[in-house]
């Protein structure tokens, strides 16, 4: 039977990941020819919770140093986000340079084309809304190259996903497009493109540090922590990254059929789905026994209008990315936040909405995605003028969302910034633009 392992970190960190790597030897693991070990964190974003904790990675480097492999840690954030930044605030970039870890910033290198494999666009498209190809960054191409000559690991972080359900072994790849290539078709296609990625490159082991888990959504609020935040104090490690993930969704109480993305990559045999052939050792999965939500809290400031496309609206990309970050702004500034103004988002809207608006006395607002783009934003212009309506393209640009959600609520951006002054940001910025990012922020 496929084996995952699960490790108490109460006990320490360090022991919980020598006892994951203990075990994966004996499960077969083996450092490839050229000694070169890539790991892969989620390093999403300096907010809390939501990234690989840095003692996790400490360990781990430490862990495989004393095999004599030169480590190469290496991630690409996500939209609104520097690799650079992240690295710093996080204390990745002070770890690595501590046991001489090389780091590798993702969104600073040259990239090569892919074709997504599954169903990657909802139709053939002149204006270009559904993305059929992405690019990956040369670092991650050499791997894929040369598969059995690099030892790869990923260390994803124990979340569930207010757009994939869960965001383990499999959705921590994501990481790999570059950022403009992320949000276009960011839709209801996102789980079949998840496992396109996955299919190009499989970890040799995923270690899931699940220290803390994060419910109802991916970026929490600081101001809903207590109610998202969850301690389970476990590692959770396998060779196959799909079982391991099955696990980690389980963990959460969700079953296979309840992530689209680890039932598609079960269906195309990329390892083992099924729970019951999985040999779980370490803790007994029975003990799990609660259910734990992965949709955003339903919590939205009053005074900002939210309108919904009825014939079609995706929470993989315009609806929860933007009301996740209308959340951040308004529950984490909710000194500075200011409302008064419209989000319209989706598919399939009333003839008269402008209409509507204009009585219920709104005079400015955002229009989020393709569709809702398409449908009202020449209207919405004509009447309110284009200085006074926001729009978001693609299905899922964070920055161009969250952008116009400061714009509208009067929040500046530095305001979202935990533990990083504002000069210092734009320090590192500085220095990732002069090495070529590709970030979009």
């Amino acid at each position: 039977m496929t084996k995952v392992f699960i490790s108490d970190t109460k006990r320490g960190v360090k022991k919980a990941v020598e006892e994951i790597f203990s075990n994966l030897e004996k499960d077969g693991l083996e450092i490839k020819s050229s000694k070169d070990i890539y790991i892969k964190v989620n390093g999403i974003n300096i907010y809390p919770h939501v990234h690989t904790s840095p003692e996790v990675l400490e360990a781990v480097i430490e862990y495989l140093k004393n095999k004599g492999g030169k480590i190469h840690v290496m991630e690409n954030a996500s939209q609104c986000a520097v690799t650079r930044v992240v690295f710093a605030v996080t204390g990745y970039k002070e770890i690595c340079e501590k046991l001489r870890a090389n780091i590798i910033y993702l969104d600073e290198e040259d990239t090569k084309t892919f074709e997504f494999k599954g169903k990657a666009s909802v139709k053939d498209d002149p204006k270009g809304y559904n993305l059929k190809t992405f690019r990956l960054p040369e670092t991650i191409v050499k791997i894929i190259e040369n598969r059995d000559k690099y030892t790869y690991i990923n260390l994803p972080k124990l979340k569930t996903h207010c757009m994939t359900r869960v965001t383990l072994g499999i959705k921590n790849q994501w990481g790999y497009p570059q950022h403009e290539d992320r949000g276009k078709d960011h839709n209801f296609n996102l789980h079949s493109k998840l496992v396109d990625v996955f299919e190009y490159i499989r970890p040799d082991v995923t270690i899931i540090d699940g220290i803390t888990g994060t419910i109802h959504g991916h970026y929490p609020p600081i101001a809903f922590n207590d109610r998202q935040i969850i301690r389970f104090d476990i590692l959770i490690g396998g060779r196959d990254t799909l079982a391991v993930d099955v696990v980690g969704a389980r963990i959460f109480g969700m079953t296979l059929d309840e992530v689209p993305h680890l039932k598609i990559a079960n269906e195309r045999g990329l390892g083992e789905g099924i729970l019951s052939n999985i040999n779980v050792i370490g803790k007994n999965l029975d003990d799990y026994k609660e259910k734990y939500e992965w949709d955003l809290i339903q919590q939205f400031p009053e005074d900002v209008k939210i309108v919904k496309g009825k014939d079609l609206l995706c929470i993989e990309g315009c609806q929860n990315n933007t009301l996740n970050c209308l959340q951040l702004c308004a529950y984490d500034v909710p000194e500075k936040f200011k409302g008064g103004w419209f989000i319209i988002m989706g598919k399939g809207h009333d003839d008269n909405l402008v209409e509507q608006l204009k009585e219920e006395g709104y005079k400015k607002g955002l229009v989020v995605g393709y569709c809702a783009i398409d449908e009202v934003d020449e209207k919405l212009m004509k009447e309110f003028g284009k200085r006074n309506v926001y729009l978001s393209g693609d299905c899922n640009n964070l920055v161009e969302t969250l952008g116009a959600e400061l714009a509208l609520s009067g929040v500046n951006g530095f305001d979202l910034l935990p533990n990083i002054p504002p000069d210092r940001f734009l320090k590192l910025v500085k220095e990732a633009r002069k090495h070529g990012t590709t970030a979009l922020f």
